[in-house]
């Protein structure tokens, strides 16, 4: 059963409300290794995207994508802005026109999102940054996808790995971004990045399953 348009505008009101609740969270988890602005800027960047959903008229997941990448670019300030925006961006030149998500168009998105903050960010797994949600994310997901199961499915494993990723930041010396500064003072502390984004991916794995029961 895919997602349709209506469905992906669920999640990004369901995701800024998770990320305004879990705001101070991340900022303490900022704190600890960073600028002590990420949930402050994540709920900002959502906050815009929420003034701008109810008057716009795109009509695809594509389009809608695309929307949060250039607000979230404009708004959010740190790395996050131009990383998360860049893979909404991404994923929007993928799912371009598409008014629904199936299984194969959600690895799509991963896919596109995960090489884009690659591309932009300069940085790989195991260095204590989003991608060590993101990649295990989309691994589990093609494994899923493999096993053909089915979409919600599917998103549940990759917001399982990615939880998982989140977690494991915990040891890492963090070797990219403000963390870098502190060294081996970095270990011990979970990613805020990573933790965002299992929160992204967690808020699109409910939706799929509710999708799926309707």
């Amino acid at each position: 059963m895919p997602i349709t348009t209506e469905d992906t505008l669920q999640w990004l009101q369901q995701l800024a409300q998770v990320l305004q609740e879990n705001r101070e969270y991340l900022t303490q988890l900022d704190s600890a290794i960073g600028d002590a602005d990420h949930g402050i800027n994540m709920d900002r960047g959502f906050k815009a995207v929420m003034e701008k959903l109810p008057a716009s008229e795109e009509t695809d997941i594509g389009s809608l994508l695309k929307l949060v990448g250039t607000t979230l670019v404009s708004t959010v300030g740190g790395a996050s802005g131009p990383l998360y925006g860049t893979a909404f961006l991404r994923a929007s030149i993928a799912l371009a026109g598409k008014r629904e998500m199936y299984e194969s168009d959600y690895i799509l998105l991963l896919e596109t999102a995960v090489e884009g903050i690659k591309a932009r960010g300069k940085a790989q797994p195991g260095e204590k940054t989003m991608l060590d949600a993101l990649v295990p994310a989309l691994a589990a997901a093609k494994e899923a996808e493999a096993a053909h199961l089915n979409l919600a499915q599917i998103a549940r494993r990759a917001s399982e790995a990615a939880e998982e990723g989140m977690k494991a930041t915990i040891p890492l010396v963090a070797t990219k971004g403000r963390a870098s500064y502190l060294g081996e003072r970095s270990v011990g502390h979970q990613d805020p990045g990573a933790t965002s984004s299992w929160l992204i991916l967690k808020s699109l794995a409910e939706i799929c399953a509710r999708s799926s029961k309707t």
